[in-house]
């Protein structure tokens, strides 16, 4: 059962879900695979509104949202859903892999974005990691969400990113690490990777955090992409 963090001495409690998704079919299925999984589910929703009003009741851990509602988009459900509680994190789902709908989840807030043709080994894996404070973004989305910005600084819509040497007060590691992190890449994906332990780049993303003034991954991804880090598109 997956478990989140719960007062000193006490047991871990499953981590609360919320799956918002306006056909009924996708959205009991997915209720239930991750209820066979282990976790909580603390309601359901078919639109916009209700999703954010049965957040605000429950206050799930995760909200499994459809990025297509009949009532509003995912991204406006996605800021209201921050704005109402600190710490909630939202997992994007839809069938497009477009850039403009990544682009919209991510700059609204959602934590992660995960395709409907993704298996339900996937799914349950990346409310997992969603959970834990990991982004859940794959190398090809993360591609275009840079070229989306790429686009717009070219066209003068946005200033200029800036390129990684010249990002304030990260070595040059902690900017490979950064890089890495950005396109989706575990810990021991990245160990492997650069040839250090698991923990050694744990402790690199940690002060990156702390530099950055940022809290966990998926932010840490944000900043990557909202900054112009190249991640080797």
């Amino acid at each position: 059962m997956p478990p989140r963090p719960d007062h000193e001495g006490a047991a871990p409690t499953p981590v609360r879900i919320l799956v918002v998704d306006d056909h009924p079919i996708w959205r009991d299925a997915a209720a239930r695979s991750l209820d066979e999984a282990g976790y909580q589910i603390v309601g359901t929703a078919g639109n916009g509104a209700q999703a954010v009003r049965i957040a605000v009741a429950t206050r799930p851990d995760v909200v499994l949202l459809d990025l297509n509602l009949p009532d509003m988009s995912g991204a406006e459900v996605t800021r209201r859903l921050l704005t109402e509680l600190a710490g909630v994190r939202v997992l994007m789902l839809s069938a497009s892999g477009e850039r403009q709908d990544v682009l919209d989840a991510v700059t609204a807030g959602a934590s992660g974005y995960l395709l409907k043709s993704a298996e339900v080994a996937e799914l349950v894996d990346a409310v997992r990691s969603t959970a834990a404070g990991h982004a859940v973004f794959t190398p090809s989305l993360a591609g275009l969400v840079l070229g989306e910005y790429r686009r717009l600084a070219q066209s003068g819509q946005e200033p200029a990113p800036k390129s990684p040497a010249e990002l304030p007060t990260l070595t040059e590691r902690e900017t490979e690490i950064l890089r890495l992190v950005a396109t989706g890449l575990t810990y021991p994906q990245i160990a492997a990777r650069l040839t250090l332990s698991p923990r050694t780049v744990q402790n690199h993303v940690q002060n990156t955090l702390s530099k950055l003034q940022l809290h966990n991954k998926a932010q840490l991804v944000r900043y990557a992409l909202e900054k112009g880090v190249d991640l080797g598109y």
